[in-house]
């Protein structure tokens, strides 16, 4: 499974569609073998054009435009580099959505492809679903190398201590190695990259430091919920249990509390009351095929859900505009200390992209003989500078808003790091690069792929989704967003009449003040809905169920999750200080 991109994707009905050695899109009738061992996507709407040349230069304008600083721009404040206003969402909803995105594209079967299995568990194994099988796995019996002896609690790791020189060498936990807040790591192999290797099922969960302690941070929801069923649940039952309160809880947070952050709540309303308009609707008196006019498959109950590409390849890329280039991460690295946590360190301390070290230099990161095999101390995340926890009641969890980071709003701009990606976060450190860099550029391979797999436009979509189309003047202005001046008229005529999905859903967030809305609302809501649908725990097949880990009976937040997991401590929460 590719992180930021894939090789190709298998559409249901079409092939498995890729680019030719001339980076031009085809598309590859699959073997048996390759049809069931596939990751499952689906098309939602309708196809649209490949890219051409003129196209592709275009996007390259387009992506420049999107990930380029202007002149003054400040790249440490809580608003967008570019000018735009802030989002008022807690940073951490950005990772915590990075974290469901490898959720739902989780590739169970990646690590038995020798193995004997049946075409039903291939085929479950590569169906989306918001079913925590990122952390779980396939559960201890299966996995047993992600538990710990007692067979039900999930491994964690431990920390390094920082020695003098170090940032933060005089703070007591910094200078001392701690269990239970790093993820845990492989520790064998012929490279250091191969040792700090972390031990969990889907490794782009190491990707960056935020996305691993946030995946660090479910690992103790699980232990703890673990820890207070045991007393009351036969031993035999207990990871059953465990699991199914935990994902219940998981999908409850993600619906009341992640999802109407960044989609139109009415639209999230309307989904999870009325059920799904386009996107794999049940069908109605046994009637069962593919129909275009609703959403592409009509299914039965308990058929697996696919992942329509629209929502893969566009609409849940919005986090990439959420992403700030700095935080202010703990008591040690932020911009009071002088040392603001900088995406690019974000990414060197982890395992996946980084080298969990300030070995040599940020622009080492891929050489796999360099660094260190754990998480330093001095570089655990302190939560109240990620979330909330006023809305908790717990004023005695929060921080001064210099201190705090909220999310850059969901709109046309991209900070400027990720025009320039490391090769770790693009499937591996020997990736070969073209095009004199510019695939590293995030916007700009968000652009393209789209004409890989022959995405509709935003156009396209919104005639299908029954949304009204944004204008051509809506398009090219925008809203404080990227700026299309350097198109020329005919080039700002064509990308307004065809405009890319991804910009086109970016582009109606930031008309709407930062949530996705029209078409990216809906995409976003029904997937949503019918990921929780698939699970074989779901809030949706039974809208019964009520949380139980939170302050009453209808509320189950990030923050609470956070409170649980930690024990409601300080000390657990923010260990710096």
């Amino acid at each position: 499974m590719k992180r930021h991109n894939r090789d190709d994707y298998y559409v249901i009905g079409e092939g498995i569609l890729t680019l030719d050695s001339n980076d031009e899109p085809i598309t590859v009738r699959p073997s048996a073998i390759a049809e069931v061992r596939k990751f499952r996507f689906s098309r939602l709407g309708p196809v649209g054009a490949p890219i051409d040349d003129t196209q592709r230069l275009i996007a390259e304008t387009v992506a420049t435009a999107m990930t380029t600083d202007p002149a003054g721009g400040d790249p440490e404040s809580s608003t967008k580099d570019h000018g735009s206003p802030g989002s008022g969402i807690p940073s951490g909803f950005t990772y915590l959505g990075q974290f469901v995105d490898h959720d739902l594209t989780r590739d169970n079967n990646s690590d038995r492809l020798g193995q004997d299995v049946t075409v039903d568990e291939l085929v479950q194994g590569r169906s989306p679903s918001l079913d925590l099988d990122s952390l779980y796995g396939r559960g201890p019996q299966k996995d047993p190398r992600f538990y710990a002896d007692d067979g039900v609690s999930l491994k964690s790791g431990s920390t390094t201590g920082v020695g003098q020189g170090a940032p933060g060498a005089d703070n007591p936990f910094a200078r001392a190695p701690h269990d239970g807040f790093d993820l845990p790591r492989v520790g064998t192999g012929p490279t250091l990259a191969d040792q700090r290797l972390a031990n969990i099922p889907d490794q782009r969960n190491d990707e960056n430091l935020a996305v691993a302690q946030t995946h660090l941070a479910f690992i103790r929801f699980h232990n703890r919920v673990v820890r207070t069923l045991a007393g009351s649940t036969p031993s035999v039952q207990l990871f059953s249990a465990a699991r199914n309160t935990v994902v219940r809880h998981y999908q409850w947070m993600l619906r009341t509390d992640f999802l109407p952050r960044v989609v139109d709540p009415a639209i999230v309303t309307d989904v999870f009351t009325n059920g799904r308009r386009f996107f794999e609707v049940p069908a109605a008196y046994g009637d069962l095929g593919w129909y275009p006019q609703h959403g592409g498959r009509n299914i039965q109950p308990g058929d697996l859900p696919t992942m329509p590409i629209e929502f893969s390849v566009a609409a849940y890329r919005l986090g990439h505009s959420m992403v700030r280039d700095a935080y202010e991460w703990n008591a040690i690295f932020n911009k009071k200390q002088g040392i603001p946590a900088t995406l690019l360190l974000l990414f060197a301390f982890s395992g996946t992209s980084g080298i969990l070290a300030p070995t040599g230099s940020v622009n080492n990161l891929n050489d796999p003989n360099i660094g260190g095999l754990k998480l330093p101390s001095n570089w655990v995340a302190d939560f109240r500078r990620l979330y909330d926890f006023s809305e908790a009641k717990r004023d005695d969890l929060t921080v001064d808003s210099d201190d705090f980071n909220i999310t850059k709003r969901i709109d046309t701009l991209l900070v400027n790091p990720l025009q320039q990606l490391p090769l770790g976060t693009f499937g591996g450190r020997d990736a070969t690069v073209h095009a004199a860099g510019r695939q590293l550029n995030l916007a700009f391979r968000n652009l393209t792929r789209a004409g890989m797999v022959r995405l509709g436009s935003g156009q396209q979509l919104a005639e299908y989704l029954e949304v009204p189309p944004l204008t051509t003047a809506q398009i090219i202005a925008g809203n404080q967003g990227a700026s299309l001046d350097q198109l020329t008229a005919d080039q700002k005529d064509s990308f307004a009449k065809n405009t890319p999905l991804w910009f086109y859903i970016l582009r109606e967030a930031e008309l709407n003040g930062g949530r996705l809305t029209g078409v990216g609302g809906r995409i976003v809501a029904e997937v949503f809905h019918r990921a929780m649908e698939g699970s074989n725990a779901s809030i949706v097949r039974d809208p019964s169920w009520r949380p139980s880990l939170g302050p009453d009976n209808h509320t189950f937040r990030m923050v609470d999750l956070l409170l649980f997991a930690f024990e409601g401590k300080k000390e657990l929460l923010a260990p710096l200080g």
